[in-house]
């Protein structure tokens, strides 16, 4: 159900962003009118399901080392040792995701 949410969210963000685009007011004299294709201006959108995904993942990986510590505390040193590199990963593809979207024109 979530799922479903998070999907009609997406679309109905796609659907209020293009309204800019549509609203446009007329060309100056002498300049020939700018026509955008639809769905070209996604960047910002992109950008915040890549965050959103990001904040997600990494608050899972918290929550199963708090987990996981609160049941084998003998080991708690390693668990937050794994769980501090698989963060650092995850932050890493999230920031590799943004400069791809950044520079993608």
């Amino acid at each position: 159900m979530k799922f479903v949410k998070m999907i009609a969210l997406a679309f109905a963000l796609l659907v209020i962003s293009q309204v800019p685009v549509s609203a446009q007011g007329p060309a100056a004299a002498g300049t020939a009118p700018v026509v955008k294709a639809p769905f070209s201006d996604l960047r910002e959108l992109a950008v915040g399901l890549v965050i959103i995904g990001a904040a997600m993942g990494i608050g899972n990986l918290a929550k199963a080392t708090v987990e996981s510590m609160a049941r084998q505390p003998e080991i708690a040193g390693q668990i937050q040792l794994t769980m501090i590199i698989a963060a650092a990963l995850i932050e890493g593809a999230t920031f590799f995701a943004l400069i791809v979207i950044g520079f993608s024109r």
